[in-house]
């Protein structure tokens, strides 16, 4: 017989000497010795990108403790492993948001909203939430440069105090500024030298809103909006969920319209008339795809329907055929002063016959209201243009780039960038060596948002404050402290705060005493006060905005038209090197790490191009004398002789993140008239390349296949008769009759005792946002990945948005069902572990790793798993994540050496959450941190836990509040109310009676705590 030898795991001491085993160890473990002199160390993935520590992904326990330093003695406000909390506000170049910041032994790690602010009434945005990884991005400024080298505060400010006092002019370039001590400040500085010009401009702008609001009204901001008062909301391509001057406040208000029940059967209706598939285009009830050079003909078309209702004046235009436009008009005429027309044109002709609309409709005063302007964007392209000019011939002696970038985001900035050097003094105070902070003479940089003392008004009458969470990490100064050295001002910034508020709010005669008025609006972060409403007057000016556009705009034009548009995630492109924000995936599209040019199916069809799973080709695409080589993507609802492409890529001074990330739509850009046009609709040809490419997309698949059991919707006609309308209720049969799949099982059932956990998401608040997204990563330590790990189908987020695309094919025709309708309705679902009650996740685990927890959770023991991921194979809904890599220290994920002990992204990590290790599944924990730091509260307390003080961190962040989270064992909480849970014994399966609740593929019976309800669109039920 043969002999049969046996092979033994070798021993620590031979391993050792094991070439093979070093070569791995010396990619687990970087830290060990190397064979290979002169190889960089390889570090974690955010560490490539500038972050250095995988600030979703470190262990914090990775550099060792060498002593235990006690507090001799210890800071009042900090007590280890407690939270602080601050309110504060985000600004950032317009966008604005109230906010908590939580802060863990002295460093911000989470962003809230803050739920008594009356603008963003507690809701957040990806930008926002992503905002604090910024704080820790090393690619900011250690100190102030001049000429190229860095210089100390004192000297940097007696060479610049020369070279201002002998300068004939000055000009401050400048984002808008919300801030009204941050205009004092300027003042001062304006007070000091002669000929200061302060130019304000925005990179998303608004000027045509503003300027029409003057003409029309001579009023000089741009009107406060209330979606949540309108029963019929017409918009003509102003993407107001996503990206339109104040998403968070409008989704909020807009969300409200669209919540429905038995009890209240009613919700608004919303047309869009848009040419590339937005988010709130994608949440319309009518969506009809039109090109930008027809959309002007249409404000005009629909002006002159409501005029011959109203028996006013109609102005001769071309023709112009428009699906649903008059049934839009008929619907707005019938609600009178309870519905909104608006438009994301920057033309201020289009704008002033907006405006006249609203004004027929009686909506002024009501939806609308121009009497208290918001100052969310106050950019003057014109201004700006004109300072491009004089640029240009060397009229400009001094210029101050005021924490912005227009050398890069502005229509001219290419010829800002050729001409920088004509002006005699040239400085900035943004925080990075930006594309325009790379080409001045002097940089002052600037303090993070999160290290500031400031104010804010974001709209007349209303103030917020922000202050810092953490002492500056960097030599920087704030930007207005600059302005006050500069004009020779001995207060501090915080000084000049404190006595701009004493000087203001006590003319309201509202305080007593300001420094208890001071303290508590510290604390709340918001203050109002009364006002008196701005006057207006009549209207005016529309005779010759309608005869202006009758002219620009064609009913036939022929030729490729490109619509520039802002992505969710990116934005702008100011916080581009943000790597949350560049992995997030696009709501629509669901691309990440790109732009891209959107193209219709039809275009893709007639070009003989064809995406899959991702692969694609790149095109040429020109714009008059410029040319942009970019990758292709097929998009289901594009307008057809249309292409749209995303600002906020293409930065070349921005970081390691975004450095070289996509292509710089800004180039293409023009300035007709006096505004800058994101609507090119002449001179532009798409010619597609030989060369392929892949984008790396978090979702491939566009449509549901017609699976009723995934996402169930219906009509809110439908719904009025019958509550039950488009669900799906799957039934099985058993001893001759058919009954629930939840009364067939093979589990006995759990008992909860205490809690039972679940989560309701209402599909109809539900924009799709993501959000929520960013947030689960912020408080969950989750790792970024890459692009190609992205491609590779190795994404680590814990909750998604699948979004999910209608077809016109035939129920029958299987193939032709993944085929989306060339103008899809479209329905977002989060996604994330379901926590089910029969989990089957559970019983494959081999090492009892995934386990179920006596308050109905799924958990995960890290420390237990080793990686055979049977769960995530037997998990119906995919919602496990495996670590294939060390994210966080892995040779693969760098191309640099950076010393680990020098990190700062680490200080970003939530010490709460375990940081998980390569070869270890993980998961939505339902925030289960959360949840055990709220039980210890009450129990210290001596009292139950409230309803509401638990929340996960998808839920806060949640603009729409379409997440509600609770305990369904407390009858009085919010989430057993929503359910109508209708049984008291505490049973695994509940009893639901709301009639649009249901569990996903609810008919293999694996009883989720998390339930669903059925989408409602409110189109005419013939029409569904």
């Amino acid at each position: 017989m043969k002999e049969i030898k046996k092979t033994y795991w070798k021993g620590v001491e031979e391993l050792t000497n094991d070439p093979a085993f070093i070569k791995n160890a010396d990619r687990e473990f970087p830290e060990l010795p190397t064979q290979e002199e002169n190889t960089p160390s390889r570090r974690d993935f955010l560490k490539l990108m500038g972050f250095s520590l995988a600030a979703a992904s470190l262990a914090a326990c990775e550099a060792p403790v060498r002593k235990a330093i006690p507090y001799v003695n210890k800071p009042v406000d900090i007590d280890p492993s407690i939270p602080n909390y601050y309110a504060s506000t985000y600004n950032i170049g317009g966008d604005y948001a109230s906010i908590v910041v939580k802060t863990r032994e002295g460093r911000p790690i989470k962003i809230d909203g803050n739920g008594i602010s009356p603008t963003t009434q507690g809701g957040t945005s990806a930008q926002v939430e992503a905002s604090v990884l910024s704080l820790y991005d090393k690619q900011r400024l250690s100190g102030p440069m001049a000429n190229g080298e860095s210089k100390d505060w004192d000297a940097f400010d007696r060479e610049l105090a020369g070279k201002f006092a002998s300068a004939s002019s000055i000009t401050i370039v400048t984002n808008t500024i919300l801030s009204p001590t941050t205009e004092k400040a300027i003042a001062k500085f304006a007070d000091k030298y002669a000929n200061v010009n302060v130019v304000t401009y925005d990179p998303s702008s608004n000027y045509g809103i503003l300027k029409a609001a003057d003409v029309s009204y001579g009023v000089k901001g741009i009107p406060t909006y209330h979606f949540d008062k309108a029963k019929t909301i017409v918009s003509f391509g102003a993407d107001f969920l996503g990206t339109w001057i104040s998403p968070i406040e409008f989704s909020k208000d807009y969300a409200q319209t669209r919540k429905i029940s038995k009890e209240r059967p009613e919700m608004s209706r919303h047309y869009q008339f848009e040419s590339n598939l937005s988010l709130t285009g994608a949440n319309a009830d009518y969506r009809t795809p039109i090109k930008a050079s027809k959309s002007g003909l249409a404000v005009l078309a629909l002006y002159n329907a409501l005029a011959k209702k109203a028996g006013a004046s109609t102005f001769t235009a071309p023709a112009v055929e428009v699906e649903h436009l008059d049934k839009a008009a008929n619907e707005l005429w019938a609600n009178r002063g309870a519905s909104l027309v608006v438009s994301g044109s920057n033309d201020p002709n289009v704008q002033v016959v907006v405006n006249a609309i609203n004004d027929l409709l009686g909506n002024n005063g009501k939806t609308v209201d121009f009497s208290r302007p918001s100052y969310f964007r106050k950019g003057d392209d014109a201004a700006m243009n004109k300072f491009v000019v004089d640029l240009k011939a060397g009229r400009i002696d001094a210029v101050v780039f005021h924490e912005c970038n227009p050398a890069y985001d502005f229509a001219k900035g290419e010829e800002i960038a050729d001409n920088i050097s004509k002006a005699k003094l040239t400085v900035s105070t943004n925080d990075t060596l930006n594309e325009t902070a790379s080409l001045v003479q002097y940089v002052a940089p600037t303090h993070h948002f999160l290290e500031s003392w400031n104010d804010y008004s974001p709209r007349l009458g209303e103030y917020s404050l922000a202050q810092p969470t953490i002492s500056p990490l960097f030599n920087t100064r704030q930007a207005p402290e600059s302005f006050l050295v500069w004009a020779g001002e001995s207060m501090t910034y915080y000084e000049l705060l404190q006595e701009e508020w004493k000087a203001h709010f006590a003319k309201q005669d509202v305080i007593a005493d300001f420094q208890t008025f001071w303290d508590s609006s510290l604390h709340n972060g918001v203050v109002e006060e009364a006002f008196t409403p701005v006057s207006l007057s009549e209207l005016n000016g529309l005779e010759q905005a309608a005869s202006a556009v009758a002219k620009a705009y064609k009913s036939d034009n022929a030729g490729t038209e490109l619509i520039v548009y802002k992505k969710i995630g990116v934005g702008t492109g100011v916080m581009a090197n943000n790597p949350w924000l560049q992995e997030m995936s696009d709501p629509i599209s669901k691309a990440t790490w790109d732009n891209y040019l959107t193209v219709s199916q039809k275009w893709a069809n007639e070009n003989g191009l064809r995406m899959v799973e991702g692969a694609t080709r790149k095109a040429k695409l020109t714009v008059g004398d410029k040319s942009l080589t970019v990758p292709v993507l097929v998009q289901p609802g594009q307008a057809e002789g249309t292409v749209g492409l995303a600002i906020g890529y293409g930065r070349t001074k921005a970081g390691r993140v975004a450095n070289g990330v996509g292509v710089n739509a800004y180039e293409l850009l023009t300035t007709g008239g006096d505004f800058v046009n994101f609507d090119i609709t002449d001179g532009v040809t798409v010619e597609l390349t030989s060369d392929t490419y892949s984008i790396a997309q978090t979702q491939t698949h566009q449509t549901y296949m017609g699976r009723e059991f995934v996402v169930q919707e219906s009509t809110l006609g439908a719904y009025k008769e019958d509550a039950f309308a488009g669900r799906y209720r799957p039934e099985i049969y058993k001893d001759g009759k058919f009954v629930k799949p939840s009364k067939v099982s093979l589990w006995k059932g759990h008992k909860y005792s205490q809690h039972h956990w679940g989560l309701a998401i209402d599909m109809n608040s539900c924009v799709g946002c993501g959000a929520c997204t960013i947030a689960c990563q912020v408080e969950n330590n989750v790792a970024v990945v890459g692009k190609q790990e992205v491609l590779n189908r190795r994404e680590m987020a814990w909750i998604r948005v699948d979004r999910y695309y209608s077809s016109d094919a035939d129920v029958k025709d299987l193939k032709g069902l993944e085929i989306a309708s060339e103008n899809p309705e479209v329905t977002f679902q989060p996604m994330m572990c379901q926590h089910c009650n029969n989990a089957p996740c559970e019983t494959v685990c081999p090492v009892a790793a995934t386990t179920h927890s006596s308050e109905g959770l799924n958990q995960m023991t890290y420390n237990r798993c080793i990686g055979t991921r049977y769960c995530a194979n037997n998990c119906p809904y995919k919602v496990r994540r495996f670590n294939w890599f060390k994210y966080h220290d892995n040779k693969d994920f760098s191309v640099v050496n950076v010393a680990q002990n020098d990190d700062m992204g680490k200080m970003v990590l939530n010490p709460d959450v375990t940081v998980r290790a390569r070869g270890v599944i993980e998961k939505c924990s339902m925030c289960v941190q959360r949840i055990q730091a709220g039980k210890l509260t009450a129990k210290r307390e001596g009292r139950p836990v409230r309803d509401g003080e638990i929340n996960v961190a998808c839920a806060v962040a949640c603009p729409t509040d379409a997440l509600v989270f609770g305990d369904m064992n407390d009858a009085e909480s919010r989430v057993s109310k929503l359910l109508k849970i209708q049984e008291n014994e505490l049973e695994a399966i509940k009893e639901v009676g709301e009639e649009r609740a249901y569990h996903v593929l609810e008919e293999i019976n694996v009883s989720p705590n998390v339930w669903y309800f059925t989408k409602i669109r409110n189109k005419d039920k013939s029409e569904a």
